[in-house]
């Protein structure tokens, strides 16, 4: 009983059997087969070095939520060259409580404000991508996950401007900062600046961004303002950013990082109280933070799933080109009138014998001789 089971499940799986063997004997080889079977092989190989290259591809994932964090600091980063000397400008930044934040992380470099040809090409290079990002946005992807910043040539040895660089801890709310003419002082409404003493004619806050970014400074992330260049054309002129930050979160492949992104709208006038125009020379960035954060992740395609579309490139192609070659043969012999369809033909009998078809055509004939 056991050996009569185990025959009939034998049996029952051999029916089973898709993919039955074929004797070498049935098999014929052609050259038009050859052919096809060359082109076939040669374009899964193409197209799955292709796949391997699409397999290798990353792509960012962007994800929306609500920023939960409201007590930790925000970070600002600043560099910034004006064409004044040191002694004659002061930078800080006072928040939406009018709360003067301390400036101690800031410093004051005398620099020359023109820059050397090697330094041009490298503000040129800045403004160039800062022109290919409006226009092209999925060029950000390629900046989040290469490393193209690097750091800018030294300045020269002329002392005519200032460069403010360094970083300020602020709270996480709108604010406002800027630079403007004098030091700043502690005032009991918030701040002031000691403007009196320095002349207008040397007012020029002529400047050049080299980088503006908030959070954590990340190689090869290049923010929306660094590499701008902003000439006055007067002495009493203001020049105003309003920036709306976004909390950025980064995992890619190289870095994991909280960061934050900002657009920026530019504003610049000639100060002229005689006109209407009020306020105060210098340069205003005023700030604000979104409530909603981007989660940026770097992604890769599955490994299953390349190994589906490869074994799919692989199918499609055999059975495809069998198809076309299947159906190009029988139009070819169907022109060529070799293909004959419900045409009897008779076989040879070894026995001696004719075939039947041969001997009725004898025996009419006999007839036909007697009659």
């Amino acid at each position: 009983m056991k050996r009569l089971t185990k025959k009939k499940a034998l049996t029952l799986v051999k029916e089973l059997d898709a993919f039955p063997k074929v004797p070498e004997s049935y098999v014929e080889s052609t050259a038009s087969g050859g052919t096809v079977s060359l082109v076939a092989f040669t374009l899964m190989v193409v197209l799955a070095f292709l796949e391997f290259f699409v397999y290798r591809i990353t792509w960012m994932k962007y994800e929306y939520e609500v920023d939960k964090d409201f007590s930790s600091k925000l970070k600002i980063n600043v560099d910034i060259t004006v064409a004044m000397r040191c002694q004659y400008i002061g930078a800080d930044v006072l928040d939406l409580a009018e709360t003067m934040v301390a400036s101690d992380g800031l410093k004051y470099e005398p620099v020359n404000f023109e820059l050397s040809p090697q330094q041009r090409l490298w503000q040129m290079t800045l403004l160039h991508i800062q022109e290919r990002l409006r226009v092209e946005h999925a060029l950000q992807d390629v900046i989040f996950k290469a490393a193209i910043k690097g750091s800018p040539p030294d300045s020269a040895a002329s002392l005519s401007a200032c460069r403010i660089h360094g970083h300020l801890y602020v709270n996480k709310v709108a604010g406002n900062f800027h630079i403007t003419v004098g030091k700043s002082i502690p005032h009991p409404r918030g701040h002031a600046h000691l403007a009196a003493l320095v002349s207008h004619d040397s007012y020029n806050f002529s400047h050049r961004i080299d980088h503006l970014s908030f959070g954590e400074v990340l190689p090869g992330l290049i923010s929306t303002l660094d590499g701008t260049e902003k000439i006055a054309s007067d002495s009493n002129h203001m020049f105003q950013y309003f920036i709306t930050i976004v909390p950025t979160k980064l995992n890619t492949y190289k870095v994991s990082a909280e960061t934050h992104q900002y657009s920026v709208t530019e504003r610049e006038r000639v100060i002229n109280h005689a006109a209407g125009s009020h306020g105060v020379s210098g340069i205003f960035m005023k700030y604000d933070i979104s409530s909603l954060m981007v989660s940026v992740t770097e992604q890769h395609m599955p490994l299953w799933q390349f190994l589906v579309r490869l074994c799919g490139i692989i199918g499609g192609i055999f059975s495809t080109t069998g198809m076309i070659h299947g159906l190009v043969g029988f139009l070819v012999d169907v022109i060529c009138c070799r293909f004959q369809i419900g045409v009897y033909r008779p076989v040879k009998q070894t026995s001696g014998h004719q075939p039947l078809l041969e001997a009725d055509m004898s025996i009419s004939t006999a007839l036909r001789g007697s009659i």
